[in-house]
């Protein structure tokens, strides 16, 4: 099966340069819909769905391969490999910023750019590093999502979303968390919750964008910062935006911040 089968990808607009867009955990890409654009018209955009996650196919499901973010990682290297892209411009939201840090350290001339916006290395407090949640919530999170998929989906999406005068960017959020086969949602929350990629940030030399919302229940400013000051060649940027997902709440923002990094 072809890496474009499987992801689901899309590839829009016609320039030199290549922009790619990867989504967060529970979402797909059509959550990137009001930023591509602003750039289909300088930069040929590919979009594509993780395995299980929006039009994927789900029957490339392999727990071993998943069994951590790295796998996530080959499958966007084999992407950027089977259309041939050189200089890509990665953009990647919440788990996705780790993913395509991987994939940067594994082909590094296969990129030009990061962007993260609401990066996290590890979600889980330890020592003095604070991801923004003890051991036992996050078991207890997850333990929520295995039990009620449907109820977590509704509790936790108001929460992520951040924006409650916009209550319904919290029901699409809703919405895709649903659409999610259970079993698939359960294994990639325990990848993405239980993961900690601390180690590999110093190992990322490729040009960063780290895009952080003022007030952020999953990814702090605490946790951007902490990337910030592992990348050593990156830019830390704070918007006038709150919630995890500025994309859907704050696309205007976002758009301005990528066109001022990517020139």
């Amino acid at each position: 099966m072809t890496a474009v089968h499987r992801n689901n990808v899309k590839v829009l607009g016609k320039g030199e340069r290549t922009l790619l867009f990867a989504h967060g955990y529970g979402c797909d890409q059509s959550m990137w819909r009001h930023v591509t654009p602003s750039f289909t018209d300088q930069f040929k955009v590919v979009l594509f769905d993780y395995v299980g996650s929006g039009a994927s196919d789900a029957s490339s499901f392999d727990p071993t391969r998943y069994s951590s973010l790295r796998g996530y990682a080959y499958d966007i290297l084999d992407i950027i490999e089977e259309l041939d892209l050189q200089h890509v411009n990665f953009v990647g939201h919440s788990v996705s910023s780790i993913i395509g840090a991987l994939a940067s350290t594994e082909r590094p001339e296969r990129f030009e750019t990061l962007t993260m916006i609401g990066p996290s290395p590890s979600y889980i407090n330890s020592g003095d590093y604070q991801g923004g949640m003890e051991r036992k919530d996050v078991d207890g999170l997850l333990e929520a999502l295995e039990s009620n998929h449907v109820a977590w989906s509704a509790t936790m999406a108001p929460v992520i979303m951040g924006n409650p005068e916009t209550p319904e960017l919290s029901e699409e959020l809703e919405a895709s968390f649903c659409r999610m086969d259970p079993y698939l949602a359960n294994h990639f929350a325990r990848v993405t919750f239980l993961s900690d990629n601390r180690a590999d940030l110093p190992k990322v030399k490729t040009k960063t964008l780290i895009l952080q919302c003022q007030r952020d229940a999953i990814a702090g400013l605490n946790v951007g910062e902490y990337v910030h000051k592992c990348l050593p060649n990156s830019q830390f940027v704070v918007m006038d935006a709150t919630g995890h997902c500025p994309h859907l709440s704050a696309p205007t923002e976002v758009v301005r911040e990528l066109k001022k990094f990517l020139g």
